[in-house]
């Protein structure tokens, strides 16, 4: 009897033993699918926008550029300038000029976005080379206004993809890990000698007009990758916190975190007080409504703001292209 009693104890035990199991396998095989399911989207997402990225700067190089032998700055600028020179073509130089920055990238970014960028470069010097555009103008500020801009679209959509198909900030990256340079410092430098060769080969005129076309093609990188919207991140401190986070809530349908703090203004051995500290994200756009609801409740609030390169999830608007 007692044998018996032990046997059904025993596959009692291996039954639920092994629907756990399942349990368990069947739940971890729907969080890997979930897994598979957003790396699949993420991967599509990005490599569409590598593509349009690729396609933009193309347009920018061949219809406004190329054709008229403007420059820009960066690795794309030396290979205008060494196209320009001599008998290579730019498609070809493209690739050969950025390989070094590349090399960085695998050591100071990562294997990933290294590869990216490879097919994103390899991408642009064959549109660059097959790719028909006609030249679209003649004129001189035109040219180097629109050729920036649709370059600097085409960098800024490609680092939206995690990717990039100029090699100068991974230079500066780079660069900026072994000495005291800041990635801007770098950049700035690297410009400086580009536009320097470029008046001593060519012209003063030439190298005027390749520093107007970086400019713009640098504003629209920003702009691309920082989005549409510029969010900045406010910190609000006051003894009537609760009141700022209900109209932050009710009024500009905004989210907030409530963290504790202490006012730090005390003499030597007197307690410091306590005080909740309300951070919030809006956008510039609104920023002059929150001070309104701020100023309505506590005139006397200490606010800090400071500039969100980006942000998702919570209460916060998906932005564009990300």
């Amino acid at each position: 009897m007692k044998s018996v009693f032990e046997f059904l104890a025993s596959e009692s035990a291996k039954l639920k033993f092994n629907k756990h199991f399942r349990k368990n396998n069947q739940r971890q095989f729907h969080e890997e699918v979930e897994k598979l399911h957003v790396e699949v989207l993420h991967f599509f997402k990005e490599g569409l926008l590598i593509v349009l990225g690729v396609m933009a700067a193309t347009f920018g190089l061949r219809a406004f550029l190329l054709p008229n032998g403007f420059l820009d700055g960066g690795v794309t600028g030396i290979s205008l300038i060494v196209a320009e020179t001599t008998s290579w073509p730019l498609s070809i130089l493209i690739v050969l000029i950025n390989i070094p920055f590349l090399l960085m990238g695998f050591s100071s970014i990562g294997r990933i976005f290294a590869t990216k960028s490879i097919v994103a470069i390899l991408m642009l010097a064959l549109a660059v080379h097959f790719l028909p555009f006609p030249s679209i103008t003649d004129d001189k500020l035109l040219i180097s206004v629109f050729g920036g801009f649709f370059l600097g679209l085409g960098i800024g959509l490609s680092v939206r993809g995690g990717a990039v198909i100029d090699g100068t900030e991974v230079l500066a990256v780079f660069i900026s890990k072994k000495t005291a340079l800041t990635i801007g410092d770098v950049i700035l430098v690297f410009n400086v000698i580009i536009f320097s060769v470029a008046a001593y080969v060519f012209s003063i005129n030439t190298a005027l007009y390749a520093v107007l076309t970086y400019m713009a093609a640098s504003k629209t990188v920003d702009f691309v990758v920082s989005g549409v919207e510029e969010y900045i991140g406010v910190n609000i401190i006051s003894n009537h916190s609760e009141e700022i986070r209900l109209a932050i809530i009710e009024n500009l349908g905004r989210g907030c975190t409530i963290y504790k703090g202490k006012k730090g203004f005390a003499q030597r051995g007197e307690s410091l007080e306590e005080i909740d500290i309300v951070y919030t994200l809006v956008t510039r756009l609104e920023l002059a409504r929150l001070q309104t609801e701020i100023d309505k409740i506590d005139h006397q609030a200490f606010v800090i703001m400071h500039k969100i390169r980006d942000a998702k999830g919570g209460m916060i608007k998906k932005r564009p292209l990300h």
